[in-house]
């Protein structure tokens, strides 16, 4: 258990290390928890989901934090498969990962501190589309906000991707799905075949020398999925709870288009806000990191 201190405003919280179960596999997170908490007093909780290969200490503590500070009790934790959870390296399947927050869900409800009738989720790029797909599927989230997430899996791969590219990775998922049916195992490829682009690629090699953990391969089986991948197909079925969705102006990754397409699909109350001149991974730094935890928290 260790203590962090914001001696500008005199916030203190508790960060402790948890452990859950998801489909048998134990996953590892953090909870932070406000200081002044007492245990008559329950308290409102987010669950934090990071976004693609990423890992708990990568990116998002800052917005957990930022949470806790006002008085939310949060958790953020490693998919399975990744970080230091169980599970087979680098597997990204979209609704595996679905199951793994709606199991957060549930272990949040069995602390003492939280109000279990007051969870929210918030998610950020891949996994702003796992939070709109889990609670479309799932009545208990109260409150969710998709940060530079995407409504339809295959129509953002073939945004991001040329034709060539796109190409490549249909006969790669179709190479992939005969070896793992004659062989049981699957084709790899590493996170910077997916994200490509120089921003992305200068981020990960950057941030894998401090967090080791973060560097993965990927089966292809992940690519085949996330072309069938469409939350935008049960985002309408969170009304009328509360959806925030934020883009990011210069998002090489996301089209913008994608937090359109959600908003347009979505019942009421909703909101939809464009960070200008924001790329996708500046969201996480600066005046991006400032203006995303503004308005997702």
């Amino acid at each position: 258990m260790i203590y962090f201190y914001e001696f500008v405003k005199g916030v203190i919280f508790v960060e402790k290390k948890v452990s859950f179960y998801s489909a048998g596999l134990k996953l590892a997170g953090i909870v932070r928890t406000p200081q002044d908490y007492e245990k008559s007093q329950k308290r409102p909780a987010v669950v934090l989901c990071h976004g693609f290969t990423g890992i708990k200490e990568w990116l998002i503590p800052p917005y957990a934090e930022a949470f806790t500070k006002k008085g939310f009790v949060t958790l953020t934790f490693d998919y399975r498969g990744f970080g230091e959870s169980e599970g087979i390296r680098g597997r990204l399947i979209p609704m595996e990962q679905v199951e793994d927050i709606r199991n957060a869900i549930t272990f949040m409800e069995t602390l003492e501190e939280v109000d279990e009738n007051s969870i929210g989720l918030w998610g950020t790029s891949f996994g702003g589309a796992n939070v709109v797909y889990t609670a479309g599927i799932d009545p208990r989230p109260k409150c969710v906000v998709s940060q530079v997430g995407f409504g339809d899996g295959e129509r953002t791969a073939r945004a991001y991707l040329s034709e060539d590219m796109v190409s490549f990775f249909l006969e790669a998922i179709k190479q992939d799905r005969r070896k793992r049916v004659l062989t049981g195992e699957s084709i790899y490829i590493k996170q910077t075949d997916v994200l490509s682009d120089p921003e992305s690629v200068a981020v990960l090699t950057r941030d894998v020398k401090k967090l080791p953990r973060l560097e993965t391969m990927l089966p292809m089986e992940y690519a085949e999925n996330q072309m069938i991948y469409k939350p935008e197909n049960v985002v309408h079925l969170i009304s009328p709870r509360a959806l925030l969705l934020i883009q990011a102006e210069k998002d090489p990754i996301i089209p913008l288009g994608e937090a359109r397409s959600l908003y347009e699909k979505a019942g009421e109350p909703k909101k939809l806000v464009t960070l200008e001149g924001v790329t996708h991974f500046q969201i996480y730094e600066d005046k991006g990191l400032e203006k995303s935890i503004h308005f997702g928290s």
